[in-house]
This record gives structure tokens, sequence and C-alpha cells, in this order.
């Protein structure tokens, strides 16, 4: 899969450190994924949470982080929609971000 924009996680981790290993890992995985379904998703992230409008919550860290995507299946892209933490997560509304 493609994201877009790896940017945002960077700019994340430099004011929240700990958070750099879990979003590596996350970013890695996901290059590496070929998504057709929300259950290609489920197979390996059994914690990630499904929206409307292909809308996917990602638990990072124990549930400290939360990241928002939306997955373009057809085209292989994931754009990244929100990335914060748990409280920050509470205040958005997820679904429209």
């Amino acid at each position: 899969m493609r994201i877009i924009s790896r940017k945002k996680l960077r700019e994340f981790w430099e004011r929240h450190s700990d958070a750099r290993g879990a979003l590596e890992a996350w970013y890695t995985d996901i290059q590496k994924a070929h998504w057709r379904t929300p259950a290609d998703i489920k197979r390996t992230y059994r914690n990630a949470s499904f929206l409307a409008s292909n809308r996917v919550v990602f638990n990072l860290k124990g549930n400290q982080y939360r990241l928002v995507v939306v997955v373009s299946y057809r085209s292989g892209i994931v754009y990244l929609r929100f990335v914060g933490t748990h409280s920050e997560y509470d205040k958005i509304d997820a679904a429209t971000i």
C-alpha cells in the first residue's frame, strides 16, 4: 500500500518520541500490505475499527495513540487523516475528519 503522508507521522513522533517505534512499525507493515477488503486489514490488525467511507482506526502502543486513515482499496492508497493521543482522538469526529 502507498501511504500519504509520512510527514504527519514524523511530525507527531517529534512531539511524542515514545510513539516513534510504533508508528514506524505500522508504516513498514502498511507499505508491505496488499489490502483488497476490510477483512485483509482485520487479519493483521484485530483491534482495527471500521467506520463509514472506508475509514479505519488503528490503536497503537497499547491504545495510547490512534491513527485514522482512509483506505482506497482499488488504488492501493492509504490516506492518513489523523494521528494523535487517545484524548485528542476523543475530541474529533473520526467519521468526517
